[in-house]
């Protein structure tokens, strides 16, 4: 089960085409993997404040795997609702888990008539390492909100 757990995570990790994770059914009953990666990973906007929307997630990777990107998409994030507007304001988008935290500031957020709709952000990843990193947190996101990889086709 180690091997066949280790190809499912190495093989999106090698794909060049755009990709991406949303919601999904899971394959494998999550109780089936007992492995040390089952610590709960976060995405937030504001420090301490857990976003519980779930984005569609967009990745794109250069061919010779130097480069890549993570678009995020959030429609009606609880980072907008009233009852957290006292927790502070969006300083950048942080994704935090086990190993520590990555983020980006480049957070853009889409108003219809004045209220605030979606927010989209940008994650780049300049070396083979941070997309190997930013995979294992995007391992554990998904695992824990069970979304689900599909390769763009």
């Amino acid at each position: 089960m180690g091997l066949l757990r280790t190809v499912l995570v190495l093989a999106p990790a090698a794909l060049s085409a755009v990709e991406a994770f949303s919601p999904s059914t899971p394959t494998f009953a999550s109780s089936r993997f007992s492995t040390s990666l089952d610590a709960e990973a976060q995405i937030q906007f504001v420090r301490g404040l857990e976003e519980k929307v779930i984005p569609d997630i967009k990745l794109t990777r250069a061919r010779d795997g130097s480069s890549g990107t993570a678009t995020f998409n959030f429609v009606n994030p609880n980072v907008f609702d009233a009852s957290t507007a006292s927790q502070g304001e969006i300083t950048g988008l942080f994704l935090i888990d086990e190993e520590g935290e990555m983020s980006t500031t480049d957070v853009n957020a889409s108003f219809t008539n004045g209220k605030p709709q979606s927010i989209e952000c940008l994650y780049v990843m300049n070396s083979p390492e941070k997309w190997d990193r930013f995979m294992r947190f995007m391992e554990r996101y998904g695992e824990a909100n069970g979304l689900g990889f599909t390769k763009a086709g």
